[in-house]
């Protein structure tokens, strides 16, 4: 955040066509969804050390974006946030869950600042980073919710060195059911920080002992970050996660100064 001085680089400001607000950082796109987020879960902005500016996609939540097949009602609302997002100053946008994925080049197209809509986009970059030929293990919500356009529109080809496991269905996560699924969660969802931890952690440890040739975890869910330090102290790989991206995209908008010495 800032250092309480201003950027000496500024010394006149400018107004930009259609914006409004300035000094602005992110712009995420929320589920219309009410469930809380620990620290570092993308709807919670509290652990973030840039400026976050929230709009919410009417009408559209989980059993919309996620579950349902047709995913046709959700483009129109997702490309109003988006510009509203713009409107607002904000220097990128990103949104709050990796299914998100499937509007991503669409997204992309209708605004004219950088559009991160999925974790996924950094599959590409993990699988680069570690040997092409290395095996990538993608953990998600919901595997079978997964699909091959999710990935495809992230530049990743699901016929590649990728393993899926989902923390919903292929695993016990009750902590993760009492937000997300709405067939079980209580009227108030709550969700117990180390209890989520435990499962979360032990679940990751369980997939990389399934696939003992992983060389880095990427996670899809906005929600999974908050255990991200636990689950590397637990099985030694690099972690991509919505941190991590969001972390590039603010630095890809608002790249920072140096101050040093030779």
């Amino acid at each position: 955040m800032s250092s309480g001085y201003r950027d000496p680089g500024i010394r006149v400001v400018k107004a930009r066509r259609d914006h409004v607000g300035y000094g602005m950082g992110l712009g995420i796109m929320l589920l219309d969804e009410v469930y809380p987020g620990f620290p570092g879960d993308v709807r919670n902005p509290s652990a973030y050390p840039f400026p976050i500016q929230y709009d919410i996609v009417e009408g559209i939540d989980i059993e919309r974006l996620v579950f349902h097949p047709d995913k046709t009602p959700c483009r129109a609302p997702i490309l109003a946030a988006a510009k509203r997002l713009e409107r607002l100053g904000c220097r990128a946008i990103a949104a709050e869950c990796g299914y998100f994925a499937w509007f991503q080049k669409e997204v992309a197209a209708s605004v004219s600042v950088p559009v991160f809509m999925s974790s996924l986009l950094q599959v590409p970059l993990a699988q680069q980073t570690v040997g092409a030929d290395q095996l990538i293990g993608i953990v998600c919500g919901t595997r079978c919710n997964l699909k091959p356009e999710h990935l495809i529109a992230c530049g990743v080809d699901p016929k590649s060195n990728i393993v899926v496991a989902g923390a919903m269905d292929d695993y016990d996560s009750p902590q993760f059911d009492n937000l997300w699924n709405a067939a079980v969660r209580p009227e108030c969802p709550v969700s117990d920080y180390d209890r989520a931890e435990a499962d979360f952690v032990a679940l990751c440890r369980d997939f990389k002992s399934r696939h003992p040739g992983m060389r880095a975890l990427v996670f899809e869910c906005t929600g999974f970050q908050p255990f991200a330090r636990a689950v590397q102290r637990e099985v030694e790989l690099p972690v991509f996660s919505w941190s991590t991206l969001l972390d590039f995209a603010y630095s890809v908008v608002a790249h920072r100064d140096f101050y040093g010495h030779v």
